[in-house]
C-alpha cells in the first residue's frame, strides 16, 4: 500500500477515533459540519445567483483572496484542529520527504474545510464563466486554487511546527477568540457599506488581487469570459508557481524538521538576562509586602496562564468592538464606551477560581478578616492597574469617533461608577460562589458548578447595575432638565468617587466572608 494511502487512512481514523470519545464530541462535530456545509450551500447558490452581474467577478476575486488568507492564518490560531499538521509525530518513520509531501498533501483534502472550500469557489467560478473555453478553465482553476490553499496552510505549519506545540502556541491559539470577533465585526461592516455603496466599491482592490494567487485563479475564469486569453495563461501561471515555490518550502522544512535536533533545550527555555532584568523592573514598581507580591501573582496570572488570559482577551476584545465598530457606523452612542468597563470588571469575579487547588497556599497566609482584606484589594488593585487606562482609552476613542466630546466627562464617570460597583460585587462573589476553572479542555467551569458560576456572574452584573442606578438617575436628572452640558462635568469627580466608595465597601464585605469561608473556598475551587 503506498504511503499516501496510508496516510489518508491515518486522518480517517483520527476523525474517526476523535469522535469516538465522547457522545458531546459527537454531536459538536456533526453540528458545526451540518452548519458549515448549510452556509457553503448557501453561499454556491447566492455566487450562481450573481451570474451576469456586472461586478461579480470583482467579489468572486476578492472572496478567494480571502479564502487563501484564511487557509494561512488558521495553523497558527487553530493548532490542534488537523492532527496531522505536526508532522514532527511522523519522525520516527522511515519516509521521505516526496512521497510524505504528496501523502499529507492528500490527506489534506479529506475534512470540513477543504469542501467548504471547493464549494465556495465552485460557485465563484459559475458565477463569471461564460462561454465552453471559460468552462474549461474553471475546471482547471478550481483544483488549483483549492491545493493552493492547501499546501499554503502546510507551509504555514511547518514553518511555525516549533512554536505552535509550544507554550507560546498555545498562548497564541488564545488569540483565536479575538481574531474571530474582530473578524465577525469587520465583515458586518464590510456586507453593510456594500450593501449601501454596491458590490463596485471592490473593483479597485479586486483589480489587485486578481493577478494574486489564489485570486488569481479565479481572476483567469473572469480573463477567458472576457476573451483575454493571454491575461488568462499569466494568472494561471501565477498560480503554478505560487504553488510549487510552496511545495518546495514545505518540502525543505519537513526535511529539517525530520533530520534536524530539536532545539528545545532548557537553556533555550530560561529568561535571557533582559527578561529577567525586565521583570525586575516591573516587579520594583509595585508596592511593598503583601499588596505588591499578590499584585504580581496576579498579573502573571493574566500573562500566562491559558484559561486567565484568554478571558482577559476576550473581555478587551470586545469592550473594544462593540462601542468603537458601532460609532463608525454611526449607529452606536458614546454611553456605549460603558461596555468596556462592564466586560473588564466581569474579570473580579471567582478571583480564587483561577488559583485552583493552589489556592490552599493563600489560605494559609489568611489568618484574620484584615489578612483577607489585604489579599481582595490587591487583587482589585491588579486588575485597576488594566481596567483603568483601558477603560478609559476606549471612552476616549469612542467620544472621538462620534464627536461628542462635551459628554466625555459624564461617560468617563458612569464607566468609573460601573467598574466600582463590579470590583465590589466581584469581591463578594468571589467568596460567596466560588467555583472551579478546569486546566484541561475549553470549559471555563467544572462539572457541577454552572449554577454557581451563572449566580456569581449574572447576580453580580445585575447587582452592580442597581449599584450604579444613583449615578444613573443623576445622568438622566441632568439630561431631562437641560443642564447636562452646564453641570455633567461633575458627573466625573462623582462618578469617580462613588465607585472608590463602593470599591471600598465591597471589599470590607467580602474580606470577613472570606476569611470564614476558606475551606469551602478550597473545596469549590479543587474540583477541576
Amino acid at each position: 500500500m503506498s504511503v499516501t494511502a496510508v496516510v489518508v487512512r491515518l486522518k480517517l481514523s483520527l476523525l474517526r477515533n476523535g469522535l469516538r470519545q465522547s457522545g458531546g464530541r459527537r454531536a459538536a462535530y456533526v453540528a458545526s459540519a451540518v452548519v458549515a456545509l448549510l452556509f457553503a450551500a448557501l453561499q454556491l447558490v447566492g455566487l450562481i445567483a450573481l451570474r451576469g452581474h456586472a461586478h461579480a467577478d470583482a467579489l468572486v476575486v476578492v472572496l478567494a483572496a480571502v479564502l487563501g488568507l484564511g487557509w494561512a492564518v488558521m495553523p497558527l490560531f487553530f493548532p490542534g484542529g488537523d492532527e496531522t499538521l505536526d508532522p514532527t509525530r511522523l519522525v520516527m518513520l522511515p519516509l521521505r520527504p516526496r512521497p510524505l509531501v504528496r501523502a499529507l498533501l492528500a490527506a489534506s483534502l479529506v475534512g470540513i474545510g477543504p469542501l467548504f472550500t471547493l464549494l465556495l469557489l465552485t460557485g465563484s467560478v459559475i458565477a463569471v464563466a461564460h462561454g465552453t473555453a471559460a468552462g474549461v478553465v474553471a475546471v482547471l482553476a478550481v483544483p488549483a486554487a483549492l491545493l493552493l490553499c492547501v499546501a499554503l496552510a502546510r507551509a504555514v505549519a511547518a514553518a511555525n511546527i516549533r512554536l505552535l506545540t509550544s507554550r507560546r502556541g498555545r498562548d497564541l491559539a488564545v488569540l483565536s477568540g479575538l481574531v474571530i470577533a474582530v473578524g465577525a465585526q469587520v465583515v458586518n461592516f464590510g456586507a453593510q457599506r456594500l450593501g449601501s455603496a454596491g458590490l463596485g466599491q471592490l473593483d479597485p482592490v479586486a483589480d489587485v488581487l486578481r493577478w494574486v494567487p489564489p485570486g488569481a485563479a479565479v481572476g483567469a475564469v473572469q480573463s477567458v469570459s472576457d476573451g483575454s486569453y493571454g491575461a488568462a495563461a499569466g494568472q494561471l501561471l501565477l498560480c503554478a508557481l505560487a504553488s510549487a515555490a510552496l511545495v518546495v518550502v514545505w518540502a525543505r522544512s519537513l526535511e529539517r524538521l525530520m533530520t534536524a535536533p530539536d532545539g528545545s533545550t532548557l537553556r533555550a527555555a530560561e529568561p535571557s538576562g533582559r527578561e529577567r532584568r525586565s521583570a525586575r523592573g516591573w516587579e520594583r514598581l509595585l508596592p511593598a509586602g503583601r499588596t505588591g507580591t499578590v499584585m504580581g501573582r496576579s498579573l502573571r496570572y493574566v500573562w500566562r496562564d491559558p484559561k486567565t488570559k484568554a478571558a482577559w482577551v476576550t473581555s478587551l476584545a470586545i469592550g473594544l468592538i462593540v462601542p468603537v465598530f458601532n460609532a463608525v457606523q454611526g449607529t452606536g452612542t458614546v454611553y456605549f464606551a460603558c461596555f468596556a468597563a462592564g466586560m473588564l470588571g466581569i474579570q473580579m469575579y471567582n478571583q480564587f477560581g483561577q488559583d485552583t487547588s493552589a489556592f490552599w497556599m493563600v489560605a494559609m497566609t489568611i489568618s484574620s478578616s484584615r489578612d483577607a482584606l489585604v489579599e481582595l484589594r490587591a487583587r482589585a488593585l491588579a486588575l485597576l492597574v488594566i481596567t483603568l487606562p483601558y477603560a478609559t482609552l476606549v471612552t476616549v476613542l469612542t467620544t472621538a469617533l462620534l464627536g461628542s466630546w462635551v459628554r466625555l466627562p459624564e461617560v468617563l464617570g458612569l464607566s468609573f461608577a460601573l467598574l466600582g460597583a463590579m470590583l465590589a460585587t466581584g469581591a463578594w462573589t468571589s467568596a460567596r460562589f466560588p467555583y472551579s476553572i478546569p486546566q484541561e479542555g475549553h470549559k471555563n467551569v467544572a462539572p457541577g458548578q454552572a449554577g454557581l458560576a451563572w449566580i456569581s456572574i449574572f447576580g453580580g452584573m445585575v447587582s452592580a447595575a442597581l449599584l450604579c442606578s444613583p449615578v444613573i438617575a443623576v445622568t438622566i436628572w441632568l439630561h431631562a432638565g437641560a443642564d447636562a452640558d452646564a453641570f455633567g462635568w461633575l458627573l466625573l469627580p462623582g462618578g469617580a468617587a462613588y465607585g472608590a466608595a463602593l470599591t471600598v465597601l465591597g471589599l470590607r464585605l467580602a474580606a470577613p466572608r472570606t476569611a470564614a469561608r476558606l475551606p469551602e473556598i478550597l473545596a469549590a475551587v479543587s474540583k477541576g
